[in-house]
């Protein structure tokens, strides 16, 4: 499917991989709409990115906010085509310590983000792009993109809830894409490794240096522009479909 000309919503789109990703779209002439928690971010990138270039304030747990972003989209010419969803939250923390047990509203939470978040978003998505018309050679309709994690594989001690909800992010791919198929509209995931993106900036230098060390090749962070350019691919990529892809440089967590 063709980028240029095209409605795109970049759920979690104010910072880090989300940013990248909106700014790749905008760059390939599609009709962006930035949905974000961070209105200051958000508005700001807008306003940068300049014409074509939309922000809506959306919690991806609420269903009206992530409505409105999602209409906001499908206002686009060719109305909403590609929906890439970013948003989620980090948490650490064992399941079994002396003080006590791992939080239940800690586990609730990050599923609610990460899991409850991204399915809401693929749900509104999907539907709206039923109303588009086909497109191009095979008549696309649209291409919905999740984030996961390494983390669904590779969980490290102290990411249960983390790597709970990513891992079920990677197993709602197939089941979507089998169901959208006979609507014509894809869906896939990409499950990033280590990235350099505002949660790791916040990090010591030298536990990022340490975290690049443990990157079999190449020996350092992920770009967010190189996320961006995956999910700018599974869009041109019509084949691409029911695949959660690791972007990763070779990396497999160990256990802590």
């Amino acid at each position: 499917m063709r980028i240029e000309g095209t409605g795109a919503l970049v759920v979690g789109g104010a910072s880090g991989l989300g940013e990248a990703t909106a700014r790749a779209l905008h760059e390939g002439g599609a009709h962006v709409v930035i949905a974000d928690l961070d209105a200051g971010r958000g508005e700001a990138l807008a306003a940068s990115l300049g014409e074509r270039a939309r922000f809506a304030v959306a919690d991806v747990t609420d269903a009206e906010q992530l409505a409105a972003a999602v209409a906001t989209a499908a206002e686009a010419p060719a109305g909403l085509r590609i929906s890439v969803h970013c948003a989620g939250i980090g948490h650490a923390e064992r399941l079994a310590r002396s003080r006590g047990p791992h939080r239940l509203d800690a586990f609730e939470r990050v599923l609610a983000v990460n899991l409850i978040g991204t399915f809401n978003a693929l749900r509104l998505a999907s539907t709206a792009m039923l109303a588009n018309e086909p497109g191009g050679e095979d008549g696309e309709r649209g291409v919905c993109i999740n984030t996961a994690s390494i983390a669904a594989f590779d969980g490290q001690i102290g990411q249960v809830a983390y790597a709970a909800s990513k891992g079920a992010v990677t197993a709602m791919t197939l089941p979507a894409a089998r169901e959208l198929a006979s609507s014509a509209i894809r869906v896939c995931t990409i499950a990033p490794g280590l990235f350099d993106t505002p949660l790791l900036a916040a990090l010591p230098a030298e536990a990022r240096a340490g975290l690049a060390a443990s990157m079999p090749y190449p020996p350092r962070l992920g770009h967010p522009q190189e996320f961006a350019g995956l999910a700018c691919e599974i869009v041109r990529n019509t084949m691409l479909n029911g695949e959660v892809i690791r972007l990763d440089g070779a990396l497999r967590m160990a256990p802590r």
